[in-house]
Parts: C-alpha cells; structure tokens; sequence
C-alpha cells in the first residue's frame, strides 16, 4: 500500500492524542490488512515526539498475528477492555435516593484528587498507564474549561465516597461518558456501584444533553461488568489494548 492509501486508514480510525501520550481507537472499522499495514507504519508515519506512551485498541475481531506484529514493534499487553452502549433518549427518571454530587467548582484541587486517588485503588482495572497528576492534565486538556464541571465527588450525607466524571465525548455531539466512576474501598460491595452510575446516566442525560452512553472497563472488573448490567447497558465490543513506552533522546 501506497501513503494516500495510508492516509485513508487513519482517517477510519481515531487517534487521541493526550498531554503526553497517544491512543489509537476504533480499529474495528479496519480489514484485518489494513490493521497490519496501520501497525506496520504508524509509529514512523505519525508525530511522537513529545510522548511518552502510545496506546493501541486491538479489536477482538483480529487474529493473533496483529498481537505479534505489535509485540515485535515494542508494544505490551496492557488489559482485555470490554465496551457497552445504552441508549439515553428513552431513560426514565429514577426514583432511587441518590447521591449528592458536587463539582471542582465547589470543591479544591485538593479534595478531588484526594478522593480520586483513593476511588483509583486496589481497582480490578489494569494499573493506570499514567498518573494522578497526568491524567488531571488530560481531562483538562480533553476537555477544556469544562473540565471542573465534569469532576464531581459523590456524598452520601457528608461523607465523600466516590467519584464521577460525566462528559460529552469531544468532537460528538451527544455521546455521553465517563472519564472516570469508582467508590473508595471501604464503600464497594454495598450496591452503591449501580446506584452510582444510574445517576451518573442521569446526569449524561439531563446535564450534558447525551443521547446515548459509552463506557468501557477492564475483563477483570466483575463488579463494574455486573453494574453495566444491571443499568441496561449492551456489550458492543472487546479490545485487547497494547502499549508501548516511548524513550525520547
């Protein structure tokens, strides 16, 4: 394959390029071919000079032979990602007692990343490719001056126990995420988990004007998969995600 033919595969995928990192998306909409020559030329084709690592979702739909051409270009097993889908259009309020929500923009710095911290261990999830203070820097970078209305704490009474961060996934128009939703350890495995997100789709709904809802977790987080579940979410697909640690000279 030629460059303009290339060209025409990056345009069928997405690449999201972060403060300090890249992750190439939607490699489902590739043939397996162009997965392979997309491997074969990406890390010489695209810019990535001030990164320091770069991501790849591998669809389910690819054979082991895309795994070992990454694994000879550098890159790890990172995770086995599972994605779903739930339409919003149709969602009925709920008449559960929920939690009480309060953004950056009544909270400090301090207290959001405290709480975020704690909310981020001893998680079934892969360990997180970046830290605290990188992926604080991405969401701001995503998503612009409205980034402290996306970081929310999760109260119930006066004690914070969780975190979510609803969002409009940019360049859509009414796709709703989560940039982040988890409960400190001491509060899961009480039923606040599906609790949790059923308000946060609310508030997809109702706040951000989502029509529909994305969201993604690791193979290995049963209890988020039993969340998803529960709130009426369809598994549309499964990535094994590859990442590569880059060097700069």
């Amino acid at each position: 394959m030629g460059a303009f033919d290339r060209l025409a595969i990056y345009r069928k995928v997405k690449i999201v390029e972060g403060e300090n990192f890249v992750t190439i998306e939607d490699t489902k909409n590739l043939a397996e071919v162009e997965m392979i020559e997309l491997v074969r030329h990406f890390m010489e084709d695209l810019a990535f000079e001030e990164v320091s690592s770069v991501n790849v979702l591998v669809n389910s739909q690819f054979s082991e032979s895309v795994d070992r051409l990454l694994e000879r270009e550098g890159f790890q097993l990172h995770d086995h990602v599972v994605m779903v889908r739930k339409e919003l259009d149709d969602w009925a309020d709920t008449d559960e007692a929920l939690f009480s929500l309060r953004s950056m923009n009544e909270l400090p710095l301090e207290e959001f990343t405290r709480v975020w911290q704690e909310a981020a261990a001893d998680s079934p999830n892969a360990a997180p490719i970046m830290d605290m203070n990188e992926q604080m820097q991405n969401v701001r970078r995503e998503l612009g001056l409205a980034y402290q209305s996306t970081c929310r704490l999760a109260y119930d009474g006066r004690t914070p126990i969780g975190v979510v961060m609803p969002h409009i996934e940019p360049d859509t128009r009414d796709e709703g995420r989560l940039f982040y939703i988890g409960l400190i350890p001491e509060e899961r495995g009480k039923g606040k988990s599906k609790t949790l997100h059923k308000q946060a789709l609310q508030v997809l709904k109702d706040d951000f004007g989502a029509s529909y809802y994305i969201g993604s977790t690791s193979e290995k987080n049963t209890p988020m998969l039993r969340t998803f579940e529960a709130n009426g979410c369809i598994v549309i697909e499964r990535n094994r995600v590859y990442t590569r640690k880059i060097v700069q000279a």
